[in-house]
């Protein structure tokens, strides 16, 4: 039956049915941009958002890669932060262009320091037989997507440890903002009679960083709260002005100057300054030996970190990827996101080039939920980010601008936003809510996201079996947890194998 009334004349036509929808643009169609809900402009500034907050690493990486290997041969950091901006841009403009996510790719922070304290200190390697390692852990990772295992093992994740993926890069993201702004220290203590983090230095919150972080919070949460657009960004850009005028003003410098000199006060990794050009030098790329590793440990000792670099990686960027992906919304009910299979390829790519550029792996960083904050719904966001990271190969000082001080505020938030989804989790089922709370409960406390996805696996298949309800354990999920165990205790596998 017609829901028209009887004798009722039908309205006329109606102005909207006279004027259509103006047809979508090619950008808009390519990206889906009004089909996930945002706009160009939220695109653009989450673009920015992503690489301000991610942009530390072109100066932090060459630091952490600056030591020597075994031969005392070291990579220069100048080399170094060049091919890191480099990595990144062409892994995130992939992402952007093919993938078409807000997620943003660069040098992993941990398997970094994996490679050069414990990998490059192997007697006998030398920095290209190092990355070369990282290389064929990037090889062995294209071909498990290629095959199809790495989306399977990703399916086979239960849902509360999905969501609890995301509450723990939530978590770590907040504690990474808090540290990397000072107002949350490492207490470093042999004798372990401390708590290992304490606020402040020495239990005050101190000097000028610390303010312009405190300033950049309550700003960002104010507007965050009040809605308005581009919070994220606004208190970026208010903390990095504020940083940049103390500076200029009373000449604070960094924590610890060129000289080795300590100041507890000085911004945490460099001062606010203006960038210059620089001619990059990109002598590193290719400076990898596949082999070299093989021929000096033996394929068991190379097969070994080999796995536990791909580990590493390997569940890093899955968590990463589930955590962003449901916070911008666009993951959908099954638990799949769009073009899943060229997000984990194209961070398997990134794994390998950061090897083949002697930057270490690269992968995808939880670092963009402050653009996804900022309203990031698609790959447009990623363009922006690596054109960023393009322009700082030849202007790597940039990042000297933005001070981690006014970025972590950013973080903070966002690891808010990401961890208010604990509520999705059912407390009352404590079988799956065991394992979910060591899973986001160790990943800040470990500094690792890998470890609280090995944790949360190993625990979620053990319980399970234990209550009698071992069929609800994916098989593939047995598979990864006993990979884990091997990780874990790889210290004890290599021991027993003579391999210390």
């Amino acid at each position: 039956m017609s829901s028209r009334t009887a004798g009722v004349p039908a309205p006329g036509p109606s102005i909207h049915a006279a004027h259509p929808p103006a047809a979508r643009s090619g950008l808009d169609r390519y990206f889906a941009i009004s089909e996930r809900g945002s706009t160009p402009g939220q695109e653009v500034r989450g673009g920015v958002a992503t690489f301000l907050a991610m942009s530390y690493i072109i100066v932090l990486n060459p630091l952490i890669l600056s030591a020597p290997d075994s031969t005392g041969a070291t990579l220069g950091i100048p080399r170094v932060a060049a091919a890191t901006a480099l990595v990144a841009a062409l892994a995130t403009l992939l992402m952007g262009l093919w993938a078409r996510h807000p997620f943003g790719l660069a040098t992993g922070l941990g398997v970094n320091a994996f490679v050069a304290i414990t990998v490059a200190t192997t007697p006998g390697l030398t920095w290209p037989d190092v990355m070369g390692l990282v290389v064929l852990a990037g090889l062995v990772m294209i071909l498990l997507v290629a095959t199809g295992f790495r989306t399977a093992v990703f399916n086979a994740v239960p849902e509360t440890l999905k969501t609890a993926i995301v509450v723990g890069i939530g978590l770590f993201i907040a504690l990474i903002g808090l540290v990397n702004a000072g107002f949350v220290r490492r207490v470093p203590d042999a004798a372990g009679t401390t708590v290992p983090v304490g606020l402040g230095a020495g239990g005050e919150l101190a000097g000028w960083p610390v303010l312009v972080f405190i300033v950049g919070l309550l700003v960002t949460s104010i507007l965050v709260v009040r809605g308005v657009r581009g919070a994220i960004l606004i208190g970026i850009v208010v903390a990095t002005v504020l940083a940049n005028i103390l500076e200029a003003v009373f000449h604070i410098g960094p924590s610890v100057a060129a000289d080795g000199t300590v100041n507890p006060h000085g911004w945490s990794l460099v001062a606010p300054s203006l960038p210059e050009w620089t001619a990059p030098d990109l002598s590193l790329l290719g400076q990898v030996s596949l082999t070299g590793a093989v021929e000096k440990l033996g394929w068991l000792m190379a097969a070994l970190l080999v796995f536990a670099i791909l580990l590493s990686v390997f569940f890093d960027a899955m968590g990463s990827m589930v955590g962003l992906a449901r916070e911008a919304g666009t993951m959908r009910e099954d638990g799949t996101i769009p073009h899943q299979d060229r997000v984990l390829m194209t961070d398997a790519l990134a794994v390998t080039a950061g090897g083949g550029a002697s930057v270490s792996a690269g992968q995808i960083y939880v670092e963009s939920g402050t653009g996804i904050g900022e309203g990031a719904r698609t790959g447009l966001a990623s363009v922006v980010t690596g054109l960023l990271f393009l322009v700082a190969v030849f202007l790597t000082p940039l990042i000297h601008l933005v001070p981690f001080e006014a970025v972590a505020p950013a973080l903070v938030v966002v690891g808010f936003m990401m961890a208010s989804q604990v509520v999705r989790i059912d407390w009352t089922d404590a079988g799956a809510a065991l394992p979910a709370f060591l899973t986001f409960i160790l990943m800040p406390f470990t500094y690792s996201i890998a470890n609280g996805i090995g944790a949360g696996m190993i625990a979620y298949a053990v319980i399970r079996t234990g209550q009698g309800r071992a069929k609800e354990v994916h098989p593939l999920l047995w598979v990864v947890a006993a990979a884990f165990v091997l990780f874990f205790g790889m210290g004890v596998f290599r021991g027993l194998l003579g391999l210390d």
